[in-house]
Parts: structure tokens; C-alpha cells; sequence
């Protein structure tokens, strides 16, 4: 470029280079660089290799080269595509020649995405970093060995939760105990920088990433792969797959955390609560409804007041008054007796009818299931009519795009490739 620039006697040549950006993405930060300098007027001629050079996105290379360079009078060259602005018998080609470029990254990505599963299918771990509690296996690519000094912690957050502590607790804990945080645990012992790394807070662990350790099967030895991807090779946002979808390979490496201890954390995260302002957990949290508007129950008491005065009332009430709901409430020494009683009850007829009760509470618990599995069925198709909709109007809108049936308006500034 530097030659054709000095043979055809274009002076004050700049380079704006952008190495190992995809050119399906225009948000490169050199071409921004450059888009900025060509607003100042400081440009007017912009030199590429080819056209796969500028963008690999038919639509946004389009009205970059047509419409966005002409506004601010530069003239733009792709050298090996033949392409000239001032010269329009030299562009003719150029739509279907972005179209190509498209094409390519396109199909690049399908191929990565068809890789990326049979890998996945085969067993093989997707991540490139070790999680906390592991590390890579010099001998054998791709498994997962223990970390002895990290996995002692993550033993000891499950043992925490099941005790019945949350999240924000558990953190509190380590926070106190100055535990380092997994960035930067891995940054000292390993020398590699996380994302969310703070030297100047070694301890500084949060309730998500707790929650996240806790809600990870990776600790019982199974790996989850394609748990997340992006929607398409222009939009590199992530999307979460329900474990339904993933591909999940069980026993792919050493547990950290037996499966009993599993299933109780589990449950208690299920059934998790918070803690009052008095740092206490109430039995009935999030159990007690109001049989009006269906709203949750609160619980009313302080150090002030005495124990039998204790009382739930209305969330509704609360905060609309009885414009959403009426005055009315139950004491917690009342709640503990009707429960008491309903659970006598129920423990003698089962005692009196062992049988007929383990049938009842068998047919119970087949006939919830089978809701569930009713209400997820509805919601799948519901959801898969709603893709192929999705997919048709998708459709028409690019062809629409492509022969310029619409039109369509300039994009974020992108930068240039090497």
C-alpha cells in the first residue's frame, strides 16, 4: 500500500492498523482512530488490500464505502478488488464482492460452531482457563487435576452453605478470614490476570461469585459445554443455554465435592432466605401468603417487643394501604400452633394408614410432575413457533437489504485490518 500510495504521488501517508479483529465487527478501535481523523478533514484518501480489508459486513461496508466516506469527500481504493470511488466503471462489482467477504465469515463461523460441538460431544472441555479449585494437567491437554489449596476452599463453601449460610454470608466469612478471592489466587500462584482483578483488594469476594461456585456441577465432577454462545457471528453478546441444551458429560474429572453434600446444597439454595435486620432467618420466610391478594407475608417484631407479639402481615397492605389490600395479619405463636396441629395430624394418619399414605403422597408427586411437564412442554413449542417466525422475518428482511428494497442507515465507526 505504501508503494501504490508513492507511485500514484499521494503524500503524508498514515497507517491505521487493527491486527486480530474480525472484520464481521466494525467497533475496531484503530478504524475509529481513523474515522475520527477523517471527520477532523485530516484524510482525504483511504487505501486498502482489498475490500475484506475495510469489513467483512456486505451491508455496513457498503454504506461506509457509498455514503459515509463521500459526505466528508475522500476517495477510497481497494487495490487487489479494482476499486476506485472516483472511478464508478471500476466499482460496479463492489456489492457483490462484500457479499463474498460476508459469505466467508459466515461460513468460517459454522465451521467453528460444528468444531466446537463435536468436541463437546467427544468430552473434550471447552474453557481455556482452569476453574478455581482445578488446574490444567501438564501431561494430558485439555483434563483437569486438582488444586489442593483452592480446593480446600471450595470444599468448605459447600460445607458453609449447607450449613445453612447464604451467599453474602459466606463471603462475609472469607472476607474476614482474608481467604484470596479466585483472581486473585490464580494471579499469585499462577501468574495469570481474571477479569474483575484488584490488586489492591486481595479479598474481595462477592455473593455471585459464590452462588455461581455453589450452582456449578463442575465441583461434582461433570462438565457443562456449550452452556453459553452468541447469537450469530455479527452479534457477540452472550446467551445462557438451560442445562437441557448443553451437552453434559458426567464424571470427566475428579469430584471436589460429594454428591450428598451436593443434593443438600442444592436443596437449601432452593429454599434460600434472607436474613433480617436483627440477623436472624425466620422458619416461615417467604412461605406465608396472603390469602387475598396472594402477596408474600412480612414479618413484624423487634428487640423491644415481646416474643408472643411476633405477626405477619400483608406486603400489600403495607405499601398500598387498603387500596391494595385489607388490614389484616396472623401472630407468629398462632402460626406455629395451626402448623403443629396440621402436622400431628397428618403423621397420624399416616401411622394409621401407611398404605393409603404412601400412595396419596406417591400420586401427589406424579401428578406435579406431570403439570411440569405439560407447562415446559407448551412453553417449548410456543418457543419453537416463535424461532421460525423469528427466522422467516430475518430472512425477508436481508434479502429486502440486499436488493436495496429498504434502505438502510450507517452503523458505528469500525477500523481498519491488516
Amino acid at each position: 500500500m505504501e508503494q501504490y500510495a508513492s507511485d500514484h504521488h499521494f503524500p503524508n501517508i498514515q497507517f491505521y492498523v487493527d491486527d486480530g479483529y474480525s472484520g464481521a465487527s466494525f467497533n475496531r478501535p484503530d478504524f475509529q482512530r481513523m474515522m475520527a481523523d477523517m471527520e477532523d478533514g485530516k484524510i482525504g484518501i483511504i487505501i486498502t488490500k482489498g475490500l475484506s480489508r475495510l469489513g467483512r459486513n456486505q451491508l455496513h461496508t457498503g454504506l461506509y464505502i457509498e455514503e459515509r466516506f463521500p459526505q466528508f469527500g475522500v476517495r477510497y481504493i481497494a487495490i487487489n478488488d479494482n476499486v476506485d470511488t472516483e472511478n464508478t466503471e471500476r466499482s460496479e462489482l463492489m456489492p457483490f464482492k462484500n457479499l463474498f467477504n460476508e459469505w466467508f465469515v459466515r461460513d468460517t463461523s459454522r465451521k467453528i460452531r460444528a468444531v466446537q460441538r463435536a468436541k463437546a460431544e467427544r468430552g473434550e472441555r471447552l474453557g481455556t482457563r482452569a476453574p478455581y479449585g482445578y488446574k490444567k494437567d501438564e501431561d494430558v491437554k485439555g483434563k483437569l487435576i486438582v488444586d489442593e489449596e483452592s480446593a480446600a476452599v471450595v470444599r468448605r463453601i459447600f460445607a458453609l452453605c449447607a450449613a445453612g449460610n447464604g451467599p453474602s454470608q459466606i463471603a462475609r466469612i472469607l472476607w474476614r478470614e482474608q481467604v484470596l478471592c479466585p483472581a486473585m489466587y490464580v494471579y499469585q500462584r499462577f501468574g495469570s490476570k481474571h477479569v474483575g482483578l484488584f490488586l489492591d483488594k486481595p479479598y474481595n469476594w462477592n455473593s455471585d461469585t459464590v452462588a455461581n461456585m455453589l450452582e456449578n456441577e463442575l465441583y461434582i465432577g461433570n462438565t457443562l459445554n456449550m452452556k453459553y454462545s452468541t447469537r450469530s457471528y455479527k452479534d457477540r453478546r452472550k446467551v445462557e443455554h438451560p442445562r437441557e441444551e448443553c451437552v453434559v458429560v458426567e464424571g470427566s474429572h475428579a469430584a471436589l465435592i460429594g454428591r450428598e453434600t451436593w443434593d443438600i446444597v442444592q436443596r437449601v439454595r432452593q429454599n434460600r432466605r434472607r436474613p433480617t435486620k436483627m440477623e436472624e432467618l425466620n422458619k416461615y420466610s417467604g412461605l406465608v401468603v396472603c390469602a387475598d391478594c396472594g402477596s408474600t407475608m412480612v414479618l413484624h417484631r423487634a428487640h423491644t417487643m415481646s416474643a408472643s407479639y411476633n405477626h405477619f402481615t400483608c406486603r400489600t397492605y403495607k405499601k398500598e394501604g387498603t387500596e391494595g389490600c385489607t388490614a389484616h395479619y396472623i401472630r407468629e405463636q398462632i402460626l406455629d400452633e395451626v402448623v403443629l396441629e396440621n402436622i400431628r395430624r397428618v403423621t397420624a394418619r399416616a401411622r394409621e394408614h401407611p398404605q393409603e399414605f404412601a400412595a396419596y403422597i406417591s400420586g401427589r408427586h406424579s401428578a406435579e410432575l406431570q403439570r411440569e411437564i405439560r407447562g415446559k412442554e407448551k412453553e417449548l413449542t410456543a418457543l419453537n413457533q416463535r424461532a421460525r417466525e423469528l427466522d422467516a422475518i430475518f430472512k425477508r428482511l436481508y434479502e429486502d437489504s440486499v436488493l436495496r428494497r429498504i434502505s438502510s442507515r450507517p452503523c458505528p465507526a469500525a477500523t481498519q485490518r491488516r
